[in-house]
């Protein structure tokens, strides 16, 4: 009788760790949605919607609130299988003291931001450890936060809503040692999560600098090598119908729809998951920022191109331990 190794056990819960949140989102939704309208149409027990429903407009102001978080979420051992997969490694150039807040910037999001889910979302790459007395708050669209069940599960590992007002919240409370952690690419930035791509979507993203700005907190850049090329992805003829039509979506709802693909259960099968590929994110250093409560455009400007300077240089001092060509640069589009 064949007995699975404990290296092909080790694999088969690194899979199922990668699955399990990859498609969460998807089974929850569709599994709440669907129960929801038999309840309604095909049984007598609608009272059980009008109750979830209740509790849900009871609620709607958490994600913006702070969250519900449960440090024992953060910390299953399931998560630990999930950053071993790629594996991730978490990196920080210098030390962060927790007497300040803080606004985390990443880069590049990729295609599903694996990365920064496992080093900020979870333990899976030691955040505590790495970084003493700092509580991260990993900050997502609030569309996560409309279905119940599914926002719960969202809302223990940490995460809030990305709105102003969470922000305003966060950075208001008393004490400090908060960090704010903000994929600023977003979904348009899928489009480049594809390999050797170093294309970032940030000329005109400048509402986490006006953010930092109004709270006087210190921006920090970090870059994920490796996020890139956990996915590949078909690119459609330019000019032709579903190119035209990713772009009139992207232009409609700020979501490039792109045609992504990965491997299966198995290494060399294909799929939806992504590839065993090494991320190591690098945090850089801390860019201390006035407090200015209402910052002009010009002001937000200059901060912003003082932040992409140093996001450049944190790239170029590493990109070459990472098999990047010393004279490819950042693309900022």
């Amino acid at each position: 009788m064949f007995m699975p190794s404990k290296k092909d056990l080790k694999t088969a819960l690194e899979v199922f760790a990668i699955f399990q949140w990859a498609l969460s989102a998807f089974l929850i939704a569709t599994t709440v949605i669907f129960v929801n309208l038999y309840l309604v149409v095909f049984t007598s027990y609608w009272p059980v919607t009008v109750l979830i429903l209740t509790w849900l407009a009871f609620d709607w102001k958490t994600p913006e609130r702070g969250g519900r978080r449960f440090n024992c979420v953060r910390k299953w051992r399931l998560w630990k299988h999930y950053g071993d997969y790629f594996p991730l490694k978490l990196l920080k150039t210098h030390d962060i003291p927790p007497s300040h807040n803080y606004i985390l910037a990443c880069h590049p999001h990729g295609v599903l931001a694996h990365s920064w889910f496992g080093h900020f979302g979870t333990e899976s790459s030691g955040f505590s450890k790495v970084f003493p007395g700092i509580t991260p708050y990993l900050l997502t669209l609030g569309a996560f936060f409309w279905v119940p069940f599914l926002r719960e599960y969202v809302m223990s590992t940490g995460t809030c809503s990305v709105s102003q007002s969470s922000i305003d919240f966060l950075l208001t409370r008393k004490g400090t040692g908060k960090m704010l952690i903000v994929v600023v690419g977003g979904l348009a930035e899928c489009r480049y999560g594809i390999p050797d791509s170093f294309t970032l979507v940030l000329k005109n993203r400048n509402g986490f600098v006006r953010m930092a700005l109004r709270h006087g907190v210190s921006l920090i850049p970090a870059y994920s090598f490796g996020e890139e090329n956990l996915y590949k992805q078909h690119i459609f003829t330019p000019g032709g119908f579903i190119n035209r039509f990713q772009k009139w979506f992207q232009r409609v709802v700020h979501i490039y729809p792109c045609a992504f693909y990965g491997r299966g259960f198995t290494k060399n099968s294909w799929g939806f998951l992504p590839y065993s590929q090494p991320v190591t994110t690098i945090v850089g250093e801390p860019l201390p920022l006035p407090k200015i409560e209402n910052p002009s455009k010009e002001t937000v400007a200059k901060y912003h191109a003082l932040y992409i300077d140093a996001l450049r240089k944190l790239f170029d001092q590493h990109k070459t331990k990472f098999g990047i060509s010393e004279t490819q640069e950042l693309v900022i589009v």
